[in-house]
């Protein structure tokens, strides 16, 4: 990884075989899918791709048939083991995402071994290169910092989420494989829009405006589309790009400006509520008790609470200097888009976008 930051020349794409052995974890996952639709619209037909054994394949239905499917749990090294075999390519999208303290530590298990795995076959096997989703969260939080980028140094402080800490001890699996001679590179997407699952990920936004959620955060944050990641990483793989690592960020916006494109996108009433401290603080600790009661997943928990409440910009400079033919596109593309897709699917299940 590098030291300083500096704006790479503009990178030199190689034309891969379309029958290069391609891995793709967590395939069926919001990231993962769109990059297998966008490798299969491209022409590549030698594709794996990881799952689970109750994964939906509802945001894959028009390509599942063209994906070789490995069913397994990424933390069992013989899985991983006999997964790699022959692979020259690998994009690990694969991750657990969780706010909720009784989770950390399985996620922080899954997360930081699966990368370990992954690694250390990629090695064995030498493969041609290893493209890795860290996050943003992964750069780390300063309080001094006012925009962030590839250099933002990790420091620890509370700010720094459970999530963050297991992502950030993710990516320094990967550098670790860099210095050891594996090809890498590394991209941290900011908050990613697109459709997907209408209950994950900033989709459920669409679902809880469209159901008359009232609230919204004082803070803010970068935010992307998925498509212009899953764009990206197959650049990024195809081209001589390694050791370095890339913030993926469309725009930096406040969680309200965002919460009004999500309700305009589907003609549906803003939130008008906005969430102070005091109702963050009264919030978290109401969910906290609700989720023992009934046992069920906190959907506010004291870092997602904590995190709202601030603004955070991030740097994008880096990766609009990569490749030549890369732009982001505007996020009230991305929510509009997103918008027209869950009007269409009828907020049922989940909704995709072409890639």
């Amino acid at each position: 990884m590098s030291d300083t930051f500096r704006v790479p020349s503009i990178a030199l794409i190689v034309n891969k075989a379309k029958n290069t052995s391609i891995l793709v974890t967590g395939g069926t996952g919001l990231l993962g899918s769109y990059v297998l639709r966008l490798l299969v619209n491209q022409g590549f037909t030698n594709i794996s791709a990881t799952c689970r054994a109750n994964s939906p394949f509802d945001l894959l239905s028009e390509i599942k048939d063209k994906i070789q499917w490995l069913e397994g749990d990424l933390t069992d090294g013989y899985f991983v083991q006999d997964i790699m075999v022959d692979v020259q390519q690998v994009y690990h999208c694969a991750a657990v995402v969780s706010y909720d303290a009784r989770e950390r530590d399985e996620m922080m298990r899954i997360n930081v071994e699966s990368t370990t795995n992954l690694v250390n076959e990629a090695l064995h096997n030498s493969i041609e290169k290893f493209v890795h989703v860290s996050s943003i969260a992964a750069l780390g939080r300063q309080k001094k910092a006012t925009v962030m980028s590839e250099n933002t140094k990790w420091e620890r402080n509370p700010m720094n989420s459970n999530y963050a800490i297991s992502k950030y001890l993710s990516e320094m699996e990967v550098w670790r494989g860099a210095a050891e001679g594996l090809t890498v590179a590394v991209v941290n997407p900011s908050i990613i829009v697109g459709g997907g699952f209408w209950d994950k990920g900033t989709a459920r936004f669409f679902k809880n405006i469209a159901n008359g959620f009232k609230f919204y955060p004082v803070g803010g944050s970068g935010f992307v589309d998925v498509r212009d990641v899953a764009n990206f990483m197959v650049k990024l793989m195809d081209s001589d790009i390694k050791d370095e690592r890339y913030v993926l960020n469309g725009e930096n916006l406040s969680y309200e400006d965002f919460f009004r494109l999500v309700s305009s996108s589907i003609n549906a009433k803003m939130p008008s509520i906005k969430v102070n401290t005091f109702i963050s603080e009264v919030a978290w600790r109401v969910e906290w008790l609700r989720a023992r009661l009934f046992n069920t997943t906190s959907t506010i928990t004291k870092e997602t609470a904590a995190n709202s409440a601030r603004t955070w910009k991030f740097d994008n400079a880096k990766s609009l200097a990569a490749f030549e033919d890369f732009e982001y596109r505007p996020i009230a593309e991305s929510v509009a888009d997103t918008g027209k897709t869950w009007v269409k699917s009828g907020g049922k299940v989940s909704g995709v976008l072409k890639v």
